[in-house]
Parts: structure tokens; sequence; C-alpha cells
């Protein structure tokens, strides 16, 4: 691609490779969210739910107002959660368990302003049946006590109050009775004041002894109020139930980890899968991709769509060997990055094509996948050891009308200077989102700095759904589509020299022309 292309601006976030990163490794977020599912699923039926009960109360409150908004209920409930509630409810059960451990294994909930809900847990179900009464009998207990304390002290309030405005009333009948007796009528004035005074404080103290009376009655009306209103019962548990619920939240949460993991390390790891992406790191065109082989048990009934287009490809690349290549020269190597056992296939492939011509010998390089097992006799195709070809012991006097295809591989630890030895130009088999951009980069450096020329890039696992370009416009001396040009031609595109069969001898890299953008001005200038 242009050195113009490749130094555009690249956003900081590329959604489109995040989406595709996603989709593609599909695998991972699924598998995460099936854990969830299991996991979920194994929770339940290894630490099943204790048994739990419920009961509701009708909490009357003396101050009841239309507008309280629940702010007695919610008293209520932060009374609930206290230790003087729960010690109470432990003395009536007659159990040595500690308060604070008794708070864990219940709690309140307000259905409404005046009904509160009990839900405890316990060992079995008579335990669980008793601790839940026990709990709504010490809450009732505590509250009616809580409403008469309040009541007495009010009462007695009113008799301290009583008491002092009795003792006034006292002293002013003193007064009134002494007044009379020294002066006698003459002193009306000050007498009638006396007379007011002793009727006020004689309707207070009445008053006070009326409000004291009722008060010491108490709150007859909360206590009666609050009750059980719903007898303490077992609520229904389903195995079946709690295990689909738990199963479906472990699996929204494994596939929430799963999406969020993939994208962060889609992100963090940069590795290019889109098509223009890659022939813009290796500097070549992607001329085939290829689905990866099938896994499991569909490879045994389902044939992999790739099979046929690596044959197409094979044909392709046989054909340009059949015209590029002289004598036994090897004419074109696959170099491996991610997918040996495609590249393995597609080398086959070449190799069976070209034996319908004249024999082939295969050096291999590529390791682990011994070609030399899927080779039968009766083909005229020899598969060679690398070190072998190199020490000269795959040739024979008619090695001469032998052709060659070398096979080896660009991941990290590769001799590169051993990589000419292979093939003269080569042909990358990439796997798309195998490799970083950084390696890329090196892969593309190290054949370059080899006089390596890459006549194009297979690409292995495709996103289906891409639909960018992996054509440099540019690079015409090395695109395949460069290389078809009529026999007999004397002149090579790029300033190359012709081999007499239409090809391009390629010596190195060769410089590549770079044409302007055609702009209107251009058009009108062409008619």
């Amino acid at each position: 691609m242009s050195t113009g292309s490749r130094s555009e601006s690249q956003p900081l976030l590329d959604l489109q490779r995040l989406l595709v990163t996603v989709r593609r490794r599909r695998r991972t977020w699924l598998s995460l969210g099936l854990l969830g599912l299991l996991l979920g699923a194994a929770v339940a039926v290894l630490l099943p739910a204790p048994p739990t009960a419920v009961t509701q109360l009708l909490v009357v409150h003396e101050d009841d107002q239309p507008s309280d908004g629940g702010s007695l209920m919610r008293t209520d409930i932060a009374l609930l959660q206290t230790t003087r509630v729960a010690t109470a409810a432990l003395e009536l059960l007659g159990s040595p368990e500690r308060p604070t451990d008794f708070l864990k294994t219940y709690e309140g909930t307000a259905i409404t302003g005046n009904v509160l809900q009990l839900t405890v847990k316990g060992s079995s179900d008579d335990d669980a049946l008793a601790r839940t009464t026990a709990l709504a009998e010490a809450f009732i207990a505590d509250h009616v006590q809580r409403v008469q304390a309040a009541a007495d002290a009010e009462a007695k309030a009113l008799s301290d109050q009583r008491d002092r405005l009795q003792k006034e009333l006292s002293e002013v009948d003193s007064t009134i009775a002494s007044t009379e007796a020294e002066f006698g009528t003459e002193t009306a004035p000050q007498l009638e004041t006396l007379y007011a005074r002793r009727a006020d404080l004689a309707a207070q103290v009445s008053e006070l002894g009326r409000r004291a009376d009722e008060a010491g009655i108490g709150a007859p009306r909360v206590a009666a109020g609050t009750q059980i209103v719903d007898a303490p019962r077992m609520l229904p548990g389903s195995l079946r139930s709690t295990v689909a619920l738990n199963a479906l939240i472990g699996l929204v949460l494994g596939l929430a980890a799963g999406l969020t993991l993939t994208a962060i390390t889609g992100v963090v790891r940069d590795r290019p899968v889109l098509r223009r992406e890659i022939s813009a790191h290796l500097g070549a065109s992607v001329v085939a991709q290829l689905s990866r082989p099938r896994r499991g048990p569909a490879r045994l009934w389902r044939r992999s769509p790739g099979v046929t287009r690596r044959a197409r490809t094979a044909a392709t690349l046989a054909r340009l060997v059949r015209e590029n290549g002289t004598g036994g020269s090897a004419a074109v190597s696959l170099l491996d990055l991610g997918s040996p056992r495609t590249t393995a296939d597609l080398a086959l492939d070449i190799a069976r094509a070209l034996a319908a011509d004249r024999p082939v010998t295969v050096v291999d390089d590529l390791p682990g996948q011994h070609l030399a097992s899927r080779v039968t006799s009766a083909e005229p195709i020899r598969v060679v050891a690398f070190d072998d070809a190199a020490a000269g012991d795959g040739d024979t006097p008619a090695a001469g009308s032998r052709r060659r295809v070398g096979l080896g591989s660009v991941a990290p630890g590769t001799a590169w200077t051993d990589l000419r030895r292979l093939g003269g130009e080569t042909l990358l088999v990439v796997r798309a989102g195998h490799a970083n951009t950084a390696w890329l980069h090196t892969v593309a450096r190290q054949l370059a700095d080899s006089r390596i020329p890459i006549i194009g890039v297979v690409l292995v696992d495709p996103d289906p759904r891409d639909q960018s370009d992996g054509t440099l416009w540019d690079g015409l001396h090395t695109a395949l589509r460069g290389r078809g040009a009529p026999a007999g031609g004397s002149a090579a595109p790029g300033g190359g020299n012709s081999n007499g069969n239409g090809g391009v001898v390629h010596d190195g890299d060769l410089p590549t022309k770079r044409f302007p953008p055609v702009g209107s001005a251009g058009l009108r200038g062409t008619v």
C-alpha cells in the first residue's frame, strides 16, 4: 500500500474491529456463559437454601397519621434488627445462640404502613417455625412494652403536675381564709382575684387528674391491636425453580463477564482481523481466503467450503508456477502464520496440480505436519525435509526435470536466512486474528530484507461479514494480477526483466510506482 494510505490517522477505538473480535471470539464468551449457568445450577443443588418460615404482624401505632409516609414502620424494622429483640426471642426459645448470629437469620419487610412481614431461616422446618413464632412474640412484647412505658411516663408527669397545682390551690385557699378573717368584706377586690385564681387552679387540677387516670390505663388500642395476623408458615421451596433461577443468573453474569473480557482483550491485544488491516501491515494483497478446517465430529459428515476454495487457489498458483518457473527452480514457496494444517493441505494441492505435467519435489520445513505420510507412492510427488534438500540429499540425476515447492513457517523462532532456499517468491498463508500488528510488521520487514517478494496473502478463517478491500492497488509488480502478462512480453512491470515466458524475474524488492488520485480535471483530460 502507498505511504500516504499507511500514514492515515487511525481511530482510537475501531468499533468495526471490536465488533468483529467479539463475534469471532464467541466461543470464549459463550463458554463463560455456559460456565456461569452450570455454576449457578451447581450452587443451587450443592448449597440449597435453608428452610424459611414467614409470618405477618399487624402493628398499631398510637401516633398514626395519614401523612406518616411509612416512617413509623421503618422505625419498627430498625428496632427489630437490635440485639434486644433478638435476645428476647432467644430467651423464649431457650437457645444459647448468640444474638448477633441470630440477627443474620431473619429480616423484616414493610408490606403496608401497619403490616410487617418477618422472614426467618432455621436448620429445619420445625426450627424455622419456632424461631418465627418466638421472634414475633418478642417483637410484639417489646412494642407494647415501649408504648406502655411511654404511657406510664406521661401519667407520672401529669400526676406530678397535678400535685404541684393542688399544693398551690391549697395555698390559695389558706390565703383566702386568712384574708376573710382579718379584713372581712372590706377587701372584696382582693378576694375576687383570689377566688378567680382558686377556680382556675381547681379546674386545672381536675383536668390533670383526668388525663393522669387515662394515661395510667396505658394504650389498650395498641396492646390489643398489635398481633399476629398470619400464622407462621413455611415458604414453598422448589428445587427445580431454584435451580432454574440460579442458572439464569449465572448465565447472565457469565455472558456479561465474557463479553467484557473479550472486548477488553480485543482492544489491548491489537490482533488485526480485517482484510484491509492485514494487507496494509504485510504490504501485500489478499488473493484468497479460506475457512478453517472443521473440528470435531462435524468434519466427518460435512464438507468444508474451504476445500473448494483451496482447490481453486491451488489451481491458480499452479498455473502461475507453470508460466513463470524454469527448469527445477522453485517458483513459489508457501509460508505459514497461524494455520499450519491449511498451509500443508494447500501445498499438497499445488503439488498434485503441478504433478500432472512433471514430477514435483516438496521441500518440507513446516513442523508437525508429516507430509511424507500423506503422499502415496503412486503419486509423482516427493517430500523432502529441508535439511536433506539443503545438503543435496534430495536431488537425483533427474532433479532438473522436477518442480520444487517450498513449505515453511514465519512464526516466532523462524530462521529468516533459510527462507530464500524454499523459494524466491512466497505466498503467505495467514490466519486472521492470530498475530499482532508488531509481528506482521516483523514478517514483512524480514522478508524484504531477505529479498523475498510477497506475491499475495491467503487469509484463513476470515470474518464472513468483512466487506473491507484487501488489495494493494500500487503493488502491481508483486500482485498476482500483474503476473499474468501475455507470453512474449519484453518489458516487465516495475522495471523487471522478462524471463521469456511472459513472467517476471525479480531480483530483490522492486520499486513501486504510486499514482495520484484521479480528479475531475484528470477525467476531462483523458476524454
